[in-house]
């Protein structure tokens, strides 16, 4: 199977979530995942992991946790989503993006898999896109013997796909309101679901965060007899300028003792946000080495952070206008944004480029992110959950912001260059789909 016909199977699937309004296709489970790695022979109990779940920041946590384990000299692989490009960039090994090759290898294999499961009567329906692709970075990893595997958990915790595997350790990073209509409408709920990953008699890394969530979390641990490890430690103090390096926010930079070693903090990702993400990537890494036996130092820690690559996470791409690209796409994540683009951009002219899905709080995050832009541009991209740019427009009447309205994408970025001066900003986010998509628009990204 060629890598374009194992791409078009895949998302001839559909969705990774139901479009809005409409009902999951197919009740949550593990039972699927569960069949389908059996047919497969196990892979994910062949390959050590770290499941990473979470509302906001899990991405940011995996990725700075697989760079500090790479530079500690392991066969690191790393399962994200979604991507923003590509599907390739979901499974990587030692921060390289799976091959076209392997990736049409992968999905042979599971796909041949699924196929006897149907045809045998042991699944009532094929796997989903999710599963397949759950199933292909299992596989990929144990088929290249990675010494180690950071898997992002998907939606939840309790019924992802990637909950089947065994993890050395769970780490949970913020909880926040987000997927609502599958996870629940209050914290507690939806810590309930991300609470799932916690193993009987396993390890938890986390930090202290909204009240509900930590008495959900808490009782989850307890009951499976589950250890804690807090990473407050790691979490520096808040002091303007904490994050700001030769008076400019250019990467989050700070000094720091770990191990009983100082390093210097230097990562790539952007925003005081990221403070508590990096903490948890620390003490998981610490963790391994305590706990594990992994053979991390803390130059490692330090050398890992500042290699950390993880796209789209305030993300900027110099030029006259500077072109800054973030996923937010819940308000948790649309009031960082807010904090760390009004510092950064502070004095200069904004320009907003927004797009989001329908099912998303909409008129929440236009409360939070509008006010701060000189003027909003309402757009979309082509997905089926997308929100129409002038549904985005009305949900933002009496904000008090300007709010032009361009469907194509393409057209939106022009029309934001046009209406931005060299020395203005211009900000895209509101969907990971859109980040995504205008990375495949700008010639400097």
């Amino acid at each position: 199977m060629s890598y374009h016909s194992a791409v078009e199977s895949l998302f001839a699937l559909g969705p990774e979530l139901a479009t809005a309004g409409q009902k999951s296709p197919r009740k949550f489970d593990l039972e699927t995942m569960r069949k389908l790695a059996e047919a497969l022979g196990h892979p994910e109990r062949r390959v050590p992991s770290v499941l990473v779940a979470g509302t906001n920041g899990k991405g940011s946590t995996s990725a700075t946790l697989a760079s500090i384990l790479r530079v500690a000299g392991y066969e690191t692989g790393l399962y994200t989503s979604p991507h923003l490009i590509r599907p390739n960039e979901r499974i990587r090994l030692n921060d390289e993006i799976i091959s076209d090759a392997e990736f049409a290898e992968m999905h042979y294999r599971v796909e041949q898999a699924a196929h006897a499961l149907v045809r045998g009567g042991e699944l009532k329906s094929h796997p989903s896109f999710f599963e397949m692709l759950t199933a292909m970075a299992f596989e990929y990893f144990a088929s290249v013997g990675v010494d180690i595997a950071v898997l992002e958990v998907g939606m939840g915790g309790r019924l992802d796909a990637t909950n089947i595997a065994e993890p050395l350790l769970s780490v949970i990073t913020d909880v926040a309101l987000d997927h609502m209509e599958w996870l629940g409408d209050t914290i507690s709920k939806i810590a309930y679901e991300k609470a799932g990953i916690i193993h009987q008699n396993g390890l938890l890394v986390t930090l202290p965060q909204h009240p509900e969530a930590n008495e959900v979390i808490g009782r989850a641990a307890m009951g499976r007899n589950a250890r804690g490890v807090s990473a407050a430690q790691y979490v520096p103090p808040v002091s303007p300028g904490a994050d700001r390096v030769g008076g400019s926010l250019a990467r989050t930079h700070y000094p720091l003792t770990v191990m009983g070693e100082q390093i210097m903090v230097d990562s790539p990702l952007v925003g005081r946000h990221q403070l508590r993400n990096i903490a948890l990537a620390i003490a998981a890494a610490e963790d391994l080495q305590k706990s594990f036996g992994f053979k991390i130092k803390a130059q490692d820690i330090e050398r890992g952070i500042r290699e950390t690559n993880w796209q789209g996470r305030f993300q900027v791409i110099p030029g006259e206008p500077t072109v800054i690209l973030d996923v937010a796409h819940n308000p948790a994540g649309a009031w960082a944004l807010r904090s760390t683009i009004s510092e950064y951009c502070e004095g200069r002219p904004l320009t907003l480029v927004f797009g989001a899905m329908r099912d998303k709080a909409i008129e929440e995050m236009a409360q939070i992110l509008f006010p701060v832009a000189d003027q909003v541009i309402a757009t979309k991209v082509e997905n089926p959950r997308a929100a129409a740019p002038e549904d985005i427009a009305a949900l933002a009447q009496g904000i008090g912001s300007q709010v032009f309205v361009e469907s194509d994408l393409s057209e939106a970025l022009a029309l934001a260059k046009s209406k931005t001066p060299a020395n203005g900003a211009i900000a895209i986010t509101g969907s990971v789909y859109l980040v995504g998509a205008a990375l495949g628009l700008l010639p400097a990204a």
